[in-house]
């Protein structure tokens, strides 16, 4: 159903999923249910090697559903996003019915799988949508494992500034003077973007695809490399990886070893900054020059998360150059919300999360695991501490974003080890549990 909270529209559409049922108990065995977030399914599907480890000992069939407008899930294909009225229907609400629609047919068309005890597994995006899964559709899952989940990103519900001081803490671990390096960075920046050689001089540098012309285009640079040490904070993994770029193991230490002197003279310094960020952009060495429009992988749908962030997914973020290694900026909702009209003609709506999952009044749900990862930006807005005994929190100190979705790994931290164990000792007791009331 394209609309399934309304009878006007009774359009329908395709949406993917994937399964695979080779350690599948075919006399309802429990199902692992991951909750696409924003992107193609098939590249989450291989970035959670997690479920694939452990459905041999669960026994699971394993299904990941696309998220509706993301990958090839789009309700109007071409037409999806060509104005508002056709993105009318991008919202969690109608993704989460999409799974619960989803779950009830595999249960009524697959043999064996009537009564299957679902869980949901989600991270990021995925994870908040696998925690509200549970919450509102109890009888369709017997719980849910939300990793890296920013529930609470919400409102005021948290501080605006967390997210961006952990990204500076994670920076000051990675080596002496390099979080300093960056916070001095932007005036360096500032200093040479006033004068056109300055311009010129910083494109060269920077090695960029398209040069900057005029002041404005240096705040974009500003902005890309903002969003570029925020990305390696989040994939500050313990190995080399490709989740949002190819990287070397710790990338964060990596680009650290960049930027040891924040005392250099401005372009000394900035010739540093890009030789750290190009670590990030050319690891493989291929890129003949760095775009400011790509920061991550184009397996992400930047158009449609843009469009949620623009109406129901307003998650207030502020930095202060104090707390952080940024400029301060504060958080302004009538900027984001004038953006919002200017692009899509919608205005955000931020409290509507709050009103539809509860905010923190959540302690009358159950069955849900809240992992986090103490170096991910993201636990800001995350459950770090039980809330009741069914609804549990796992800190995971070593950890970036999600990283105990990933697949095991001879590097990984002890403390993932255990984080892991202990969500499948919990999906166990689920499983268990779901098999007696039947």
């Amino acid at each position: 159903q394209i609309d399934h909270f309304g009878f006007d529209e009774n359009l329908t559409f395709q949406q993917r999923y994937l399964v695979a049922d080779q350690h599948w108990n075919k006399d309802n065995g429990p199902i692992l249910f991951y909750t696409g977030n924003e992107g193609d399914i098939t590249w989450f599907c291989n970035n959670t090697g997690f479920m694939w480890d452990v459905a041999e000992e669960l026994n699971a069939m394993l299904v990941f559903a696309e998220h509706r407008y993301y990958g090839e899930s789009l309700p109007f294909g071409n037409e999806s996003f060509s104005d508002s009225r056709h993105l009318n229907y991008l919202t969690s609400e109608q993704a989460l019915a999409d799974f619960a629609v989803l779950v009830e047919y595999l249960k009524t068309t697959v043999a064996g799988a009537r009564y299957s005890p679902v869980i949901a597994i989600g991270g990021s995006y995925g994870g908040m949508l696998a925690a509200w899964f549970r919450m509102k559709y109890p009888h369709v899952v017997v719980g849910a494992l939300a990793a890296s989940a920013p529930i609470w990103q919400f409102g005021d519900l948290v501080p605006c500034g967390t997210y961006f001081s952990i990204v500076t803490n994670d920076f000051k671990k990675g080596g002496t003077g390099c979080s300093e390096s960056i916070w001095n960075s932007w005036n360096a920046i500032n200093h040479l973007s006033s004068t056109d050689a300055g311009l010129q001089w910083l494109s060269s540098t920077f090695h960029l695809c398209s040069p900057l012309k005029t002041v404005q285009d240096a705040v974009t640079l500003k902005n890309w490399l903002s969003e570029t040490w925020v990305n390696l904070a989040m994939v500050n993994y313990p190995y080399k990886a490709d989740f949002l770029q190819p990287l070397p193991a710790w990338p964060v230490q990596e680009v650290c070893k960049f930027l040891k002197d924040p005392s250099l003279s401005d372009k000394l310094l900035l010739q540093n900054v890009f030789q750290a960020v190009n670590l990030y952009y050319n690891y493989s060495g291929k890129a003949s020059c760095l775009d400011m429009s790509e920061t991550a992988t184009k397996n992400l749908g930047q158009l449609g998360w843009y469009y949620q962030a623009c109406t129901e997914m307003v998650m207030p973020m502020c930095t202060d150059g104090v707390n952080d290694m940024f400029e301060p900026q504060k958080w302004d909702f009538d900027v984001l919300s004038e953006e919002c009209y200017r692009l899509w003609g919608v205005r955000p709506r931020p409290s509507w999360i709050l009103s539809v999952y509860g905010g923190k009044n959540i302690s009358s749900h159950s069955n849900i695991v809240f992992s986090n990862g103490g170096l991910d930006p993201w636990s800001a807005g995350g459950v770090t501490q039980n809330i009741t005994d069914s609804l549990v929190a796992i800190v995971i100190p070593d950890g970036a974003h999600h990283l105990d979705l990933r697949s095991r790994n001879p590097l990984d931290p002890k403390s993932v080890q255990q984080a892991r164990a202990l969500e499948v000792c919990y999906m166990k007791q689920w499983i268990e549990k779901a098999r007696h009331s039947h």
